[in-house]
């Protein structure tokens, strides 16, 4: 039986102590759901993606710090993780790996065939993005790819198929990690120069704070762009609104490059992923809400002349 220590060395080196990771994931996952479903969506499909973004996260953590193990204990950040002070082994970290990813297998079993083989993708670039700092100058642009794969994932077991629009959402999705991820490579830089580790925001110099703004400002400027072709309501561009307040807060976080304030910027994006989702589903209430004549059928015809009738189909 596992003692208290070692599963606390487990959930610690999956990171379950540290969720941001998994909300910057299950955002844009979320997104793709109630966009593809037109407002809520089956409930099984949403249970399995929550629970399999949970498995694939923790599993991406592992074979990272495992990918990382020679690298961890030189940067200030991680030389504490289990398997750089050795508290695990990387055998026991590539037995984890592959067990959650089995698990998360198994959990979308029962979803169409098209999300299957989506799957197999999705876990590839799980799998290979942290071997990518050796060699690729722009880490985070793959990482915002593997990032960006619950997105038609989700289109595909709500729907059965992949719409044009998943093209723009993963465009969005991908500008918006390479955002928040430099701000998350800036902690490191100084580390990360020292060891010979490729980032984004080396690889930006002395632009990276430009880089991620512009990065943010077509993010913000695609799901606008999203928002127009399907025909969202007010609700969705308020939330974009806020959003551009938020990520304006950014960068005075960042402006000065100071670590600890870059650490504070990246945490903070996860406030930009829930006020998206929470414009989609204010909007698709709303929506919902006036589709049932017997409530305020009088408004129905005034709101969709103005905003128009959602769908996904473009």
């Amino acid at each position: 039986m596992m003692n208290k220590e070692r599963f606390i060395a487990y959930a610690k080196l999956i990171r379950l102590d540290k969720p941001i990771g998994i909300l910057l994931l299950l955002w844009p996952t979320l997104w793709g759901l109630w966009l593809a479903a037109d407002g809520l969506p089956d409930l099984m499909i949403l249970v399995i993606f929550v629970i399999g973004t949970i498995l694939m996260r923790s599993a991406g953590c592992a074979i990272n710090d495992f990918a990382d193990r020679r690298i961890d204990p030189h940067v200030e950040r991680t030389k504490n993780r289990p398997l750089a002070v050795g508290i695990v082994t990387p055998k026991e970290v590539v037995l984890l790996a592959a067990g959650l990813s089995f698990c998360a297998f198994l959990l979308i079993l029962p979803l169409n065939q098209l999300t299957l083989l989506l799957s197999v993708g999705a876990l590839f670039l799980a799998g290979t993005y942290p071997f990518t700092k050796r060699f690729f100058v722009m880490p985070q642009a793959y990482l915002g790819i593997a990032f960006s794969f619950g997105i038609p994932m989700a289109f595909a077991a709500q729907t059965g198929e992949l719409p044009a629009i998943i093209w723009l959402l993963l465009l969005a999705n991908l500008c918006w990690v390479i955002a928040y991820d430099t701000e998350y490579a800036m902690v490191d830089r100084a580390d990360d120069l020292k060891i010979g580790i490729k980032t984004s925001a080396i690889t930006l110099g002395r632009f990276d704070v430009t880089g991620i703004m512009l990065c943010h400002t077509v993010f913000l400027g695609v799901m606008v762009y999203v928002g127009w072709l399907l025909q969202r309501g007010v609700p969705y561009y308020l939330s974009l609104a806020v959003a551009l307040g938020l990520v304006i807060y950014q960068y005075f976080l960042i402006r000065e490059r100071n670590p600890a304030n870059c650490f504070k910027a990246f945490l903070h994006n996860n406030w930009v992923g829930a006020t998206v989702f929470a414009g989609i589903v204010l909007d698709s209430l709303i929506i919902s809400f006036l589709d049932k004549p017997d409530l305020i059928g009088f408004f129905l015809p005034y709101y969709l002349s103005v905003c128009g009738t959602p769908s996904y189909q473009v």
